[in-house]
């Protein structure tokens, strides 16, 4: 059985068994129950009612978060040469292709997101078996295989996040940091909140948010009134 910590149990005295949170009550708890020495991130779980097997029922999606998520993304984007001076402007991080791509064949994965073009994607699919597991596969659903490739480094700066059901029909992302103010919060989670409800595929019977938890880095979940989040 795991043990739990002191500060957890602290944690855990703060939110009153069986209660549904709103959405603006659990943005300041999850502040206050947060006791790491350093900026937390302040993450999201939805629970869904799919069957993530079935191809129709697959969710997927992009948003911009309105705050961001409060972490510096490092962006790679693998271009033709004429695309570099662009995506550098726009704040790449690296920029370049076929250096690059001998880097991640040798299992470099020093970025948080991989854009690219569809002109040299014949190039980077053979990356998938390094990128993908990591979830970095640039993808056109995601707006990662573009060509215009300085508004999708601009995107991700600003906050753009890409986010699918995992096998489990879960949902993770982060939608912040402990440091956010709690409105900052609500309205990154609501706007998230509010694209994945957009999402619901046809198929889908029977009901479609089951659960909304947030969370920080190593505290307990504050489970969201899904009602209130579905309003």
């Amino acid at each position: 059985m795991a043990r739990i910590t002191k500060k957890n149990k602290i944690a855990l005295e703060k939110i009153e068994a069986g209660k549904l949170y709103k959405l603006n009550e659990a943005a300041k708890l999850v502040k206050e129950i947060s006791s790491t020495k350093f900026d937390s991130s302040v993450d999201i779980d939805i629970r869904l009612g799919v069957d993530p097997r079935k191809a129709n029922q697959m969710v997927r999606g992009v948003t911009t978060l309105p705050h961001g998520t409060g972490k510096e993304l490092k962006v790679l984007v693998l271009c033709t040469p004429d695309k570099e001076a662009e995506a550098l402007e726009a704040g790449a991080d690296y920029v370049g292709l076929d250096d690059y791509v001998e880097k991640i064949k040798g299992g470099w994965t020093d970025m948080d997101v991989v854009i690219t073009m569809p002109p040299v994607m014949g190039k980077v699919g053979p990356l998938g078996r390094v990128l993908g597991p990591r979830g970095l596969m640039p993808n056109p659903k995601s707006g990662t295989v573009t060509m215009d490739v300085a508004n999708a480094v601009r995107e991700v700066k600003k906050g753009k996040i890409d986010f699918k059901v995992d096998k489990y029909g879960i949902i993770h992302t982060s939608i912040g940091k402990v440091s956010f103010e709690s409105q900052q919060l609500v309205e990154n989670a609501d706007e998230f909140i509010r694209t994945v409800l957009k999402l619901k595929p046809t198929s889908a019977k029977g009901t479609y948010m089951k659960s909304v938890y947030i969370s920080s880095t190593m505290s307990p979940g504050i489970k969201i009134d899904v009602k209130s989040a579905d309003s």
